[in-house]
C-alpha cells in the first residue's frame, strides 16, 4: 500500500475548528498520513493551546512559531519556514504528496505559495468564498489560494459559481459542506453540558452575545462609540455578554470608552475557549458579531445574527440563514435588535450539506485520489 503524506497547515484560531474534523475523518483511511503543521500565526494560551484541548485535536508534529506582525512580515516568515518544512519532507522520511489548507488567514495563502513553488498540489478547504471587497486582507488570501489550488472544496453553492466564473474546471470543484459545522455539531452536547451559563449567571434564551474586532467597527471612536451606546440601551431589556478580543480592548482603552461597558446589562468578559463560547452562543437569544465563522454557526444553530459588516463572503447565511448585514450603522443595529426582541425577526434554515459530515466527504475525495 502506497502511503500519501498530507501536509495539513493551521495558523490561527479559525483554522483549528476547520482542521479538527478533517483529521478525525482522515484517520479512517490508512494510506493517508496527515502531518499537522502549526505556523504559530496565533500562539498564546487563549488563542491556540486551549483550542487543541477543547477540540480534542492532536498536537502538531511541527510548530513554526512565526508570531504576529504586519501582513508582509508575517506572510514572509510563514512562506520561508513552511518552504523549509516542505523541502525537508515529513517525519519518518519521504515527501509530501499534497498540502491541505483551510480558510483564509495569512498562513493559508503563504503555505499555498510555498507548496506551489515546490510542485506540491494544494487542496483548499472552504474554497470559493468571496466578499468582493479587496480591502479585506482575507479576500486577497482567498483569491490567491484558490488560484494556485487544484482541489477546491466548497462549503456553499455561491462558492462554486465564483470559482467557475474565475475559470476553474469542473474537475477541480467539489461541494462538500461546511467543516466548521462538523465541529459545532460534534461538540455541541459537550459544550451545553458545561456549567458556563451558571458561572456567568445566565439562563438559556435570556441573553445575547456580542463580538466585535474588525477595523471597520473598532478602529474609529466615532463608529465604536455609537455602537456601544445602542448595545447599552438594548441591554436594559436583554443582558448582553461581550467577550472582548484583545485588539478591541486596546481600542476601547485608547479611545476612553471602557466605561461604556459597565452598568446596565452589558457584561464584558475575557475571551473564552471554544467549548465555553459555544455553550454561550448556542443558547443565546441573539448574536451581534463581525465574525465570519459566527455567521455560519448562528445559521446552523438557528440563532438570530446581526452581522456588523457591509458585505459577506458567506451569502447563504443571509439568503437562507439567520444573518442580516448591518454594516457599522448604529441606527440599523437598533432597529434589528428591536425586531429580535419583539419576535418579528426572520427564522432562517440550515443549508444543505451543513450536516456534520463535510470532513468525511473531503477525506473520501482524498482517498479516491490516492487510489
Amino acid at each position: 500500500m502506497t502511503i500519501r503524506n498530507l501536509a495539513c497547515v493551521v495558523g490561527a484560531r479559525p483554522n483549528f475548528m476547520k482542521m479538527a474534523p478533517l483529521l478525525r475523518a482522515l484517520a479512517a483511511y490508512p494510506r493517508l498520513r496527515p502531518v499537522l503543521i502549526h505556523t504559530g500565526q496565533h500562539y498564546d494560551e487563549n488563542l491556540s493551546d486551549v483550542f487543541f484541548e477543547d477540540l480534542g485535536m492532536k498536537r502538531p508534529e511541527i510548530c513554526l512559531e512565526v508570531g504576529s506582525g504586519k501582513h508582509g512580515e508575517q506572510t514572509a516568515r510563514i512562506l520561508e519556514r513552511v518552504e523549509a518544512v516542505l523541502e525537508q519532507g515529513p517525519p519518518g522520511g519521504g515527501r509530501y504528496d499534497r498540502l491541505i489548507v483551510v480558510g483564509d488567514v495569512n498562513s493559508t495563502m503563504a503555505a499555498a505559495l510555498a507548496a506551489t513553488k515546490l510542485g506540491i498540489p494544494i487542496a483548499h478547504v472552504e474554497a470559493g468564498l468571496r466578499s468582493f471587497d479587496r480591502t479585506m486582507p482575507e479576500e486577497i488570501n482567498r483569491i490567491v489560494t484558490d488560484a494556485i489550488s487544484d482541489l477546491l472544496l466548497v462549503s456553499e453553492p455561491a462558492g462554486l459559481e465564483n470559482l467557475r466564473r474565475e475559470g476553474h474546471p469542473e474537475s477541480q470543484l467539489h461541494l462538500v459542506g461546511n467543516v466548521m459545522i462538523d465541529t459545532l455539531l460534534h461538540l455541541l452536547p459537550k459544550a451545553q453540558a458545561r456549567d458556563t451559563l451558571a458561572r456567568h449567571g445566565l439562563r438559556p434564551g435570556d441573553y445575547g452575545v456580542v463580538t466585535l474586532h474588525r477595523p471597520s467597527n473598532v478602529d474609529r471612536p466615532e463608529v465604536l462609540g455609537p455602537l456601544l451606546d445602542v448595545l447599552r440601551e438594548a441591554s436594559d431589556d436583554l443582558r448582553l455578554v461581550f467577550p472582548i478580543h484583545p485588539r478591541t480592548r486596546q481600542r476601547l482603552q485608547r479611545f476612553g470608552l471602557m466605561d461604556r461597558l459597565h452598568g446596565n446589562g452589558l457584561a464584558p468578559m475575557a475571551p473564552l475557549g471554544y467549548l465555553d463560547f459555544l455553550a454561550l452562543t448556542s443558547q443565546a437569544r441573539l448574536i451581534v458579531t463581525d465574525s465570519g465563522g459566527l455567521q455560519e454557526e448562528s445559521t446552523a444553530l438557528g440563532v438570530p445574527c446581526l452581522t456588523m459588516r457591509a458585505n459577506t463572503e458567506r451569502p447563504i447565511t443571509v439568503e437562507l440563514g439567520t444573518s442580516t448585514l448591518i454594516g457599522n450603522d448604529a441606527e440599523a443595529l437598533q432597529t434589528r435588535l428591536r425586531e429580535v426582541l419583539a419576535g418579528t425577526y426572520k427564522r432562517g434554515e440550515r443549508p444543505a450539506l451543513w450536516d456534520g459530515r463535510a470532513a468525511e466527504r473531503i477525506a473520501a475525495i482524498l482517498d479516491r485520489e490516492a487510489a
